[in-house]
């Protein structure tokens, strides 16, 4: 917080704050119309698995504008191609990047943000959750669902196949 009020300070005039920092509880409709007001969502993680704020940015945005500047180490980065990948360890590359983006064209934020919205659209949970049972009746073919459980107890064949038939089902 320190640091977002000293560039405030700094590139900020009475009337502007280039940097909004958040950093309370809001509800979803809030944070639905942070990231529509947002013109730039900066995920600079160091390390994270699977991050839902890079894509809850992408999927609010039906306007097709802002712009995602993704870290490399987010594993969002590995299917948003089309957001601005940066090593956060790396602040010439970040900096250049944000330039970049600051300064981008409404075409050009149009571009990148189309295939990102309709890659969240293609793989959402449902189709998480149904290739995970696909995973999971492969494994049970081949006989190595029980060595994956830990366990050594297979679940009940009945409970794998109506939850594939439900995913497959909400799918399509």
């Amino acid at each position: 917080l320190r640091y977002a009020e000293e560039l405030n300070q700094r590139y900020g005039t009475n009337d502007y704050s280039p940097l909004l920092m958040v950093a309370e509880h809001h509800s979803q409709e809030q944070v639905y119309e942070i990231y529509r007001a947002a013109d730039i969502c900066m995920v600079t993680s160091l390390h994270d698995g699977m991050n839902l704020v890079a894509k809850e940015f992408v999927a609010a945005r039906d306007d097709e504008q802002g712009v995602l500047l993704l870290s490399t180490f987010a594993g969002a980065s590995r299917e948003l191609l089309e957001a601005l990948i940066v090593n956060p360890y790396d602040t010439a590359m970040t900096s250049e990047a944000l330039l970049q983006a600051l300064t981008m064209t409404p075409d050009e934020q149009r571009e990148r943000m189309r295939p990102m919205r309709e890659m969240v659209r293609n793989n959402n949970v449902y189709r998480w959750a149904g290739s995970m049972l696909l995973d999971a009746a492969r494994l049970r073919k081949r006989g190595d669902l029980g060595r994956v459980t830990g366990n050594g107890e297979r679940p009940s064949n009945n409970n794998v196949i109506s939850m594939f038939e439900r995913t497959r089902k909400a799918v399509s």
